[in-house]
């Protein structure tokens, strides 16, 4: 190896590159704002819990998040801790936003699946755990809210293996009683952390105690009844539960376990010094050509994600790219595969929150944001000149829900179409047009309904334009092959055919009877869920 392949290979082994996904509420973005609390990115975790202060959560930037208290972007953080270099991609974890959340997982190596002690695994965790699945992107789990009543250890082991099909291998185990937990045992290292309590509410590093199981000091410390109880607990384990396997872990056969309270960062630093030992480093990537080893030295990266006006004064696009193969040099020139176009990224940032920072030099596994003149779009595939290859397909996910959108004041249509399409260039909703109307109206798709609202909140707030909405009767989309547009679609008495952003035809219907009754009348056409592209 050349000093460049050893390089390579050094900074691509130190990267550890994960999204944590959760039901809402779980406790997602305190979890994520507490890994940077330890990894020495903020000195002040600002709870996501209290709203009424002025500190909000660093990785919820969008002002509608600070106000509602949920997370409806995916944000980029990284820091450095230990020998390692990390990058946390922090998703949404409300159900509406699903969309962003599958395309930010095809940027991750690995994901942390937050578990509310007290409620289990949720719908929302089921979604995102099958789609890690079918990835086969390597899970861990971490237990939260440990601080409160919740269900047993053993049940929660138990719900997961029997709700998720994979089974579960604590590496660590709380000690105390439901509800007042003192501290957590170390399987790996046969050892007992005790955690000091405080009124601080989690908001800076908190100090414990660490010492041998077996020694005397602890059995006085907690008392001879949990102090028994956590023999007990433990040579069950031994006894009855997985052995430990990492090849079953990287294959996403078998997830460690952790228990915590990210409120109260309990077990958190545990979690994270044993999660980064265990968690792959960058993985080889998919593309038409066959595997893409992140060693290899010519540079590859994909889009993942576009984010229009996060500095509102700028009104910048940040298009944020995953580095997949070689060294990213900032100036140099790369290739735009679907445009064919040589490209050069002179303002790479990196990113906390919104705080950027320009950098020299990336590597794989790095999750970067490069200024987009709109050119960018998502899925993307970025290469080395001389390079010519796409990597795999993001997936398309059919709208549920769908609007009909205009600008209140007319004078403001320039203002409105530009909004409209840069906020449709994000993924967040898909934009139709009818063919017999102009660009007054556009119809809006969207999975979720709390996507339209947040694209009215956005449309006011970042580009001064008021909307009317009105809500279209319809639930189900069909992309049409075969379609001619000299000729009816028969049975679509209740429906409409609008076009997509690439002019495509697209057929609403109001349900799945409707769908079936059409298919049947139009042998002809091909109704497909999603576009063949």
């Amino acid at each position: 190896m050349s000093t460049t392949a050893a390089e390579l290979q050094t900074e691509v082994q130190r990267r550890r590159t994960f999204a944590i996904i959760s039901h809402p509420d779980a406790g997602k973005t305190t979890l994520t704002e507490k890994l940077l609390l330890y990894g020495g990115a903020i000195r002040l975790a600002g709870t996501v819990k209290a709203r009424k202060a002025a500190k909000h959560a660093v990785s919820d930037w969008m002002e509608i998040e600070k106000q509602r208290g949920i997370s409806v972007t995916s944000s980029v953080l990284q820091f450095d801790y230990d020998c390692y270099r990390v990058n946390i991609l922090d998703t949404p974890g409300h159900q509406d936003f699903s969309e962003d959340t599958y395309r930010t997982l095809m940027a991750t190596d690995s994901a942390v699946m937050v578990i509310d002690a007290a409620k289990g695994v949720e719908d929302q965790t089921k979604k995102l755990f099958y789609v890690c699945r079918q990835r086969g992107i390597p899970i861990f789990t971490f237990v939260n809210k440990l601080d409160r009543h919740g269900k047993s250890p053993f049940a929660l082991m138990e719900e997961i293996e029997n709700v998720l099909a994979i089974r579960a291998y604590p590496m660590n185990w709380p000690v105390g009683v439901d509800g007042n937990y003192k501290g957590v045992y170390n399987r790996r290292l046969a050892q007992i952390e005790l955690f000091e309590s405080g009124g601080a509410h989690g908001q800076w590093v908190m100090p414990s105690t660490i010492g041998s199981a077996e020694d005397p000091a602890f059995a006085e410390l907690l008392g001879t009844d949990i102090h028994n109880q956590l023999i007990e607990d433990i040579e069950l384990l031994d006894m009855a539960g997985d052995p430990f396997d990492i090849e079953k872990v990287r294959q996403g056969e078998l997830t460690p376990m952790f228990f915590g309270s990210a409120l109260t960062n309990f077990g958190v630093r545990p979690f994270l010094e044993e999660f980064l030992q265990l968690a792959p480093p960058p993985l080889a990537r998919r593309s038409v050509d066959g595997m893409v080893a992140p060693d290899d030295e010519g540079f590859t990266a994909f889009v993942f994600k576009i984010q229009a006006n996060m500095n509102p004064t700028h009104r910048d696009r940040i298009a944020f790219i995953r580095i997949c193969s070689g060294k990213f040099v900032r100036g140099m020139s790369v290739k735009h595969v679907p445009s064919g176009k040589i490209v050069k990224l002179a303002q790479p940032q990196q990113f906390m929150a919104q705080e950027r920072m320009i950098i020299d030099e990336a590597y794989p596994g790095d999750v970067i944001g490069l200024f987009d003149p709109g050119l960018f779009g998502i899925g993307d595939t970025l290469c080395a000149e001389g390079k010519n290859f796409q990597f795999e397909d993001f997936p398309v996910f059919p709208p549920e829900h769908f609007a009909r959108v205009q600008p209140k004041d007319t004078m403001k249509r320039k203002q409105f179409v530009k909004g409209m399409t840069q906020l449709t260039q994000e993924g967040a909703v898909q934009v139709f047009r009818q063919p017999e109307i102009g660009v007054e109206s556009f119809i809006v798709g969207a999975v979720g309904v709390l996507q339209m609202e947040v694209l009215e909140y956005r449309l006011k707030q970042e580009y001064g334009v008021d909307i009317l909405v009105q809500h279209l009767p319809f639930s189900v989309a069909r992309w049409l092959e075969g379609y001619d547009p000299g000729k009816p679609v028969k049975g679509l008495d209740s429906g409409m055919v609008i076009r997509d952003g690439k002019e495509r035809p697209v057929a609403l219907f109001r349900n799945e009877w409707s769908v079936r009754w059409a298919v049947e009348q139009n042998p002809q056409i091909k109704f497909l869920t999603v576009p063949e592209r």
